[in-house]
């Protein structure tokens, strides 16, 4: 007996011992893709590293460019470029566990790939060839460095694969993910953000099927998380400030100001660099890691930088099924549901579970089905890769004509866009791919999904858009606000002449406050104005930081001394994140979650309880809650740690932190690359930039980890050397790349 159940436990730790072989090599031999080989091509760069390491990235082709430019960023970040990829190809909870999971869902939900096979091939050629080329220095420099890889089979790409990873990522900038993740979840829906989930269907009296309460039901964890896309405090990528000031109102030059606010690592972390090509091809300024070109910066003849807009791009349809769930009712047609069973690589320690999930399209869009039935969504710019091409014609575009052409395509779904060039131009478009809408409905609204009058086929024409050309006032500014506050009195356009429809959000930030305020006042904004104003730490006693010090006013607090003493400081605090004051600390940390909740429309947390928070903070780091802001609230980058001041929706902005061990706060996002960008008359363009930490934000032992630190909390910042003389005398480092595969 004894023997036989020896036996009997050894052939089960056997059992166990071929399990856990099998859930820790699986995925990738599940992942090979035999029809994906490197791309054909032989391209040439030429790699020439400033004094703070930023790449200036040359060739004869544009192509040998894009090659250059992934050689250049997988040196100082290829950890985060394999993350990019890996959610590219819908393999990214092999690398991040149920995060990246969600990732995963949301790429087969939005049919990520299927979207980049069905267009990619349809792109002009040498916007294919650029990405073919880029995909090219990714593999190459993940063949040289294999021990860098973190994810076997992750390798060879392609331009697809890259296309795939722009379908995924673009809709999360105007906040797709509010509307996915309570779907998924089974939970209301904030409004404002899209279409508004009420509790009471009594409340829907307009014709349109009321809303329902989408109740907690059985999807499982790894759907139902929010999604690690880097998100802003808005629920959208990114944060932003930008500022374009006319010769006529500067005293010299055209100047714009490029004030992006993204996470300082990751996926959406901007990446400096300037290219230049044989064939015309010659741009500085900056990306997101798995792009070829820039995003944002200046051409030698014009320039722009973009902020995140918030319109109302996504409308959801809830759809009428038959008894069998199979099959909806679109008119008096039933169509099939379509229905695809996906697997997801959800990493748990040393094993990766295959994770079986089902996901839905109707001819509307990706369908969710939850316990309340099945909901279709449909967004600005689905089914459209055509931004790939719209990018690479902006880097080149000459004027201002040119420039406002390619935007007119309509093929970036979204962000405003703020311009200057060298004519003395500049300019506000409000782009978004805003659904062309049947007037007179309510679109915020669960909408009908077996009504085919409803679903739009495109986008708005690109006249009917919110856009300032020369504004008489001299001068335009956006910090996530309304369009409808950019440019002054007299200059500023009316909501009233736009259609409800259109989804144009109407809310402010303190950040669009003060610029407004500022830029009012200012009879002339030179250099030294603007550099004031942008790097302003004020918050205006108005919005939700106006109704939380009334309520400080009025809480009654008499039966807890601290806070009381607390709520006091508070009262007298000058409304200045400037480390100054002794109620800035506690400032800092009371408005934030305020400040969160009106941006994300959230009921206002309370009072009583986030004082009380901050109080027993400071108390037990500090042993005070008056302790310099300073102190508080760091950059941090290896062994740098230094002061930081702003706040968390001031012009000079300090977003969202990490609480490290020992209390203090380290900024992760908020003011990231800064661009100042000058076009005087008879000269050529000159600019400046600055980053938190430095061109190698991965990799520690680099001296650019964070060699800009210092430069950046001192609102300084450094040349861009976009001449090839200067770049020659300022080179730290040149090298030529070739691949002739």
């Amino acid at each position: 007996m004894t023997k036989w159940l020896s036996r009997m436990g050894f052939a089960l730790l056997l059992v166990v011992l071929l399990a856990f072989v099998a859930l820790a090599t699986w995925e990738p031999f599940w992942a090979e893709r035999d029809g994906v080989s490197p791309p054909a091509g032989e391209y040439t760069a030429e790699i020439i590293r400033d004094e703070f390491g930023v790449p200036h990235i040359y060739g004869a082709t544009d192509a040998d460019v894009a090659y250059g430019v992934a050689i250049a960023h997988a040196e100082d970040d290829f950890f985060t470029l394999q993350d990019v990829a890996a959610m590219s190809v819908g393999r990214y909870g092999a690398i991040a566990g149920q995060d990246g999971a969600a990732v995963d869902y949301v790429y087969h939900l939005l049919g990520a790939r299927d979207t980049a096979e069905r267009h990619y091939p349809t792109l002009p050629a040498d916007t294919r060839a650029l990405f073919e080329a880029y995909a090219s220095g990714l593999n190459q420099y993940a063949r040289e460095h294999p021990d860098e890889i973190k994810l076997a089979n992750l390798f060879p790409v392609d331009g697809t694969d890259i296309a795939a990873g722009f379908a995924l990522r673009q809709p999360f900038f105007f906040g797709l993910n509010n509307i996915i993740e309570p779907l998924v979840a089974n939970e209301p829906m904030r409004p404002e953000f899209g279409p508004a989930i009420v509790p009471d269907p009594a409340a829907a009296d307009d014709g349109i099927p009321p809303a329902r309460v989408i109740r907690a039901g059985d999807e499982p964890e790894t759907t139902a998380r929010a999604f690690p896309i880097p998100m802003g405090e808005d629920g959208a990528l990114s944060g932003s400030n930008a500022f374009a000031i006319a010769p006529e109102k500067s005293g010299g030059p055209t100047m714009l100001i490029s004030n992006a606010h993204q996470p300082w690592r990751g996926g959406v972390a901007w990446y400096e660099l300037v290219v230049e090509s044989g064939e015309g091809w010659h741009y500085a300024g900056a990306n997101f890691p798995g792009s070829p070109f820039p995003f944002l910066g200046h051409n030698e003849n014009l320039g722009w930088t973009n902020t995140v807009n918030r319109p109302d791009m996504v409308d959801v349809y809830q759809l009428v099924l038959d008894d069998s769930g199979t099959r909806y009712k679109l008119g008096d047609r039933w169509l099939e549901l379509e229905e695809e069973t996906v697997t997801l690589p959800v990493r748990i320690g040393p094993v990766t579970l295959p994770i079986r999930r089902t996901v839905h399209r109707s001819v509307h869009g990706p369908v969710i089905v939850n316990d309340s039935g099945a909901f279709a969504i449909r967004y600005g710019g689905i089914d459209d890769l055509g931004q790939l091409d719209a990018y690479y014609r902006l880097n080149k575009a000459e004027n201002l004509e040119q420039f406002q052409t390619i935007l007119a395509r309509m093929d970036i779904p979204s962000t405003n866009f703020i311009y200057g060039d060298q004519e003395g131009n500049i300019a506000y478009i409000y782009n978004a791919a805003l659904p062309d809408r049947k007037p007179g409905l309510n679109w915020r609204g669960i909408l009908p999904g077996d009504d085919p009058s409803l679903i739009w086929a495109g986008p708005v024409a690109y006249e009917k858009l919110p856009r300032y050309v020369n504004p008489a006032s001299g001068w335009l500014y956006n910090a996530n606000n309304t369009p409808f506050t950019a440019a002054g009195a007299g200059s500023d356009l009316s909501p009233d002449d736009f259609a409800p429809e259109l989804g144009v959000e109407m809310k402010q930030t303190n950040r669009s406050r003060r610029a407004w305020e500022l830029m009012s006042a200012s009879d002339r904004i030179d250099r030294a104005r603007l550099e004031a104003i942008k790097y302003d730490t004020v918050y205006a006693r108005s919005g939700y930081v106006a109704r939380l010090w009334e309520a400080l006013e009025a809480i009654d607090l008499s039966d807890d001394a601290e806070l009381d003493r607390a709520r006091d400081l508070l009262l007298g605090w000058d409304f200045d994140a400037d480390n100054i004051g002794p109620a800035d600390s506690l400032a800092l940390l009371v408005i934030r979650d305020f400040m969160s909740s009106e941006y994300q429309n959230k009921p206002e947390p309370d009072l009583r309880e986030e004082l009380r928070e901050a109080v027993d903070h400071l108390e037990e780091h500090f042993g005070r809650i008056d302790p310099p802001m300073s102190a508080l609230l760091r950059l941090r980058q290896g062994t740098v740690d230094l002061p930081l001041d702003g706040g968390s929706d001031t012009l000079r902005a300090s977003t969202s932190w990490d609480v490290a061990d020992d209390g203090r706060l380290s900024v992760r996002h908020g003011d990231s690359f800064i661009q100042w960008v000058e076009w005087t008359q008879g000269e050529r363009v000159s600019s400046r930039s600055i980053q938190p930490f430095g061109a190698a934000t991965t990799r520690p032992r680099s001296k650019h980890y964070a060699d800009q630190a210092a430069l950046f909390v001192q609102h300084r910042l450094k040349p861009v050397h976009f001449w090839r003389e200067d770049v020659l005398a300022n080179a730290a480092s040149r090298k030529t790349v070739t691949n002739r595969r």
